[in-house]
């Protein structure tokens, strides 16, 4: 037996984000999950925030030249592991990308995806 109130793809289930011929209505699944978890959470609004703050910061710094993980550190006065995990998110939501290898082959550089 299925439960109509919690199952996201039943098109009996009168907010389901699914129409009528069973084809997802686009961006009503968005609407029905905020509506059945009841929004978004202050923690993320807050997390969000965050992230945006230091994107701004980053992409701030490596407009002005290309950057190490090092030199963002410094730059940033930031923990290296918070600079890798901010750094790599924008480089795989194309924001940033991978410059070139020092002359020690030791530190890629990372620049703005323009």
């Amino acid at each position: 037996m299925k439960d109509t109130e919690t199952d996201i793809q039943d098109n009996t289930n009168p907010g389901s984000p699914l129409g009528a011929r069973g084809e997802i209505e686009k961006g009503k699944t968005a609407k029905y999950l905020r509506e059945k978890l009841g929004g978004i959470s202050e923690q993320a609004k807050e997390n969000l925030k965050e992230f945006n703050r230091i994107k701004k910061l980053m992409l701030d710094a490596l407009g002005e030249e290309d950057l190490t993980v090092k030199q963002l550190t410094e730059r940033l006065n930031m923990p290296s592991d918070e600079v890798v995990y901010y750094l790599m998110s924008l480089v795989k939501y194309g924001f940033v990308k991978t410059g070139d290898i020092d002359d020690m082959d030791e530190y890629y550089t990372y620049k703005l995806n323009k």
